[in-house]
């Protein structure tokens, strides 16, 4: 009979997966879904699929732009301090920077959540740092996915992807190579620390350093270890989205893996190159404590981590006044740290 049970037979639960969780998790974070509604989404939790109109979100000739990214081993220190509040607002971040640095307004994201055992209330505290990112980059979170996969993570640990969907007018797309030239400024937007790459190195550092994530940061007594290097990465859109759409940004690179080095290249054309001067300001705290107590070299610094830069902007001459005053007006950090030069 088909409701019968054999005092022998297994199901998915003896073998380690809980259906019963996984329903547990999707009542629990369909509030958190709904609070990142906005024009054209319908946030609602239930299909197969999500859903964006794009004519109800206000675009006349849009092209889609789309990202995808993880937190890598930053979410260790999660582990680790058993904070989770915050990663989630890295996992979105790393993803609608980017495609925002094509000229793009975020639209819609979806997450993916990988872990040994769920358990739905850890695994809502990470949603809930997704939708807190969603809000602050007026994306709707309109889907997503959990797994649960026994014998594939160690205990406690999780893995986080997300995938981000925006939208550009045809003729507001980045980079404007034809707008770019030679003595043109390049701003920068501070960033809020280490934000979510070279994790692998810091976790080295923290080990040289002898000490523990629970004790006084050297570099922001205030915090702990691990309070601090889990500070999130910031996100941009709401600071950027008007200079864009003004037409006053010619270009913008998102400093992450690769640094200052390899970052800057992205948004240039081949004759054009990014004159930085690096004593235009001063690097946080954080990544003197890193450099010194890792015997890092210099140019591993610039290459590995954002040393202070989160975003980096270039203007054309004129739009240099207008631009530092309305990022003024946003709450940003602005300062400018070079300008454009004649590749050699």
């Amino acid at each position: 009979m088909a409701n019968s049970k054999n005092k022998n037979s297994i199901d998915y639960a003896s073998a380690g997966v809980s259906i019963d969780a996984g329903d547990q998790l999707v009542k629990l974070i369909k509030p958190l879904a709904a609070s990142t509604a906005r024009a054209g989404a319908d946030t609602a939790l239930a299909g197969f699929g999500g859903a964006f109109d794009l004519k109800a979100a206000g675009f006349d000739d849009p092209i889609l732009i789309s990202g995808t990214d993880g937190v890598g081993t930053k979410l260790k220190l999660a582990v680790e301090t058993d904070y989770h509040e915050t990663v989630g607002i890295d996992l979105v971040a790393m993803c609608v920077n980017d495609i925002l640095a094509q000229g793009a307004e975020p639209l819609f994201f979806l997450d993916y959540f990988a872990t040994a055992k769920l358990d739905p209330e850890h695994a809502a505290k990470v949603v809930s740092g997704i939708a807190n990112g969603c809000r602050q980059a007026n994306c709707a979170l309109i889907g997503g996915e959990s797994a649960e996969m026994p014998g594939m993570y160690a205990k406690n640990d999780y893995d986080l992807a997300g995938f981000v969907v925006g939208a550009a007018e045809r003729d507001k797309l980045l980079p404007n190579h034809k707008q770019m030239k030679a003595g043109d400024p390049l701003i920068a937007l501070a960033s809020n620390g280490p934000h979510s790459n070279g994790f692998s190195l810091i976790r080295k550092v923290i080990e040289i350093s002898g000490l523990d994530l629970s004790d006084p940061a050297p570099f922001a007594p205030e915090q702990s270890l691990g309070q601090a290097l889990l500070t999130p990465t910031r996100i941009y859109v709401q600071a950027l989205l008007p200079l864009i759409k003004a037409g006053l940004v010619n270009g913008l690179a998102h400093i992450t893996g690769g640094g200052l080095i390899e970052n800057p290249p992205r948004m240039l054309p081949t004759e054009l190159t990014a004159d930085i001067d690096h004593n235009s300001w001063q690097w946080p705290e954080v990544f003197k404590w890193l450099e010194q107590t890792g015997g890092i070299s210099n140019y591993e610094m610039l290459r590995t981590f954002n040393c202070g830069i989160g975003m980096l902007i270039t203007v054309s001459s004129n739009d240099l006044p207008q631009t530092l005053q309305m990022l003024e007006l946003s709450g940003e950090n602005a300062f400018v740290v070079g300008q454009l030069q004649k590749t050699k």
